[in-house]
């Protein structure tokens, strides 16, 4: 670049050079990662340049993967890929036009890699949470997703959250079964054997914190926010709930404030639907869920990391 350049932005050198090109094409060259500054990708059009620096353009450039924090391909074949999901992310799409879910995030990653982000099928085996960060499962083929939904199904893969709840959480086999509205209008237990499904969570405290615990919870079955009913129902809604809380508004008593929900899948087991190998994935918990617990005095080490 010469001395017209310097205090200029990017896109106005590159304007200069790309005669018949618009401002709105000039600053999509650079959001798409065609442009390297210095030989590094530069994605900000607004950019001020300085003395000596060197612009080049790269037409056939792919654009910059860019994922939420927490994202990750923790396992993948040519049967099954399991991704580290983060909070506020939907594991599917549960309108049409829904975008910016996990299977989205699967597609972009195949894509930049270099591979043809739609001509492997992607199908629902298991969900977790919205807000649950953690393992998640997709099968690649109509095979895998045959067999890895009877694992589901018959509950036998291994899963294995931490959760951090409201008081002191003691052991337990919680049993209940869950409807769809308790009469409330919102997910909970019935008292009638004859309604709802049946749901049962084993939960272990593994340290006490400020006002919460830390808890290592298994899921026996798989139903609709199964832990953070179970819990809330104890006394313990999840830190970060803001659905199954109001026993906590009723009583009067403090909520931690947290800026995700407390949840994570951290363990996932299962047969390899193929070959029948056992696969177990471990991923400890992301910053965002790791901020929270030290601030109530927890650690990575209390989650057995």
């Amino acid at each position: 670049m010469d001395a017209q350049d310097v205090g200029g932005t990017v896109a106005a050198a590159l304007r200069r050079r790309l005669t018949g090109k618009s401002w709105t094409e000039v600053k999509r060259l650079c959001t798409t990662g065609k442009v390297r500054l210095d030989g590094e990708v530069l994605l900000d059009p607004a950019l001020r340049v300085q003395a000596g620096q060197r612009l080049e353009l790269r037409p056939t450039a792919r654009k910059p993967l860019t994922t939420p924090a927490g994202f990750r391909i923790a396992f993948e074949d040519a049967h099954v890929v399991v991704i580290e999901k983060p909070s506020g992310i939907s594991s599917v799409p549960y309108e049409r036009k829904e975008t910016g879910t996990a299977m989205d995030l699967v597609r972009a990653s195949w894509r930049h890699g270099g591979k043809r982000a739609t001509a492997t099928p992607l199908y629902i085996v298991h969900r977790i949470d919205k807000d649950t960060s953690g393992l998640l499962c997709f099968a690649k083929t109509r095979l895998a997703e045959r067999a890895l939904h009877q694992v589901f199904q018959r509950h036998t893969a291994d899963r294995f959250y931490l959760a951090v709840a409201h008081g002191e959480v003691a052991a337990a086999r919680i049993e209940s079964r869950l409807v769809a509205d308790r009469g409330d209008g919102i997910r909970g237990s019935t008292q009638h054997r004859d309604q709802g499904q049946e749901a049962v969570t084993h939960v272990e405290p593994l340290a006490r914190l400020r006002g919460a615990t830390l808890c290592r919870v298994r899921l026996e079955t798989g139903r609709t926010h199964q832990i953070r009913i179970h819990l809330a129902e104890r006394g313990h809604p999840l830190v970060g709930e803001t659905v199954y809380n109001r026993d906590i508004y009723r009583a009067g008593r403090p909520q931690i404030a947290a800026a995700r929900l407390m949840l994570h899948a951290a363990l996932l087991g299962f047969p390899h639907p193929v070959t029948g190998a056992p696969i177990e994935l471990r991923t400890p918990p992301p910053d965002d869920y790791l901020a929270v617990l030290e601030s109530l005095g927890g650690s990575l080490g209390d989650c057995g990391f």
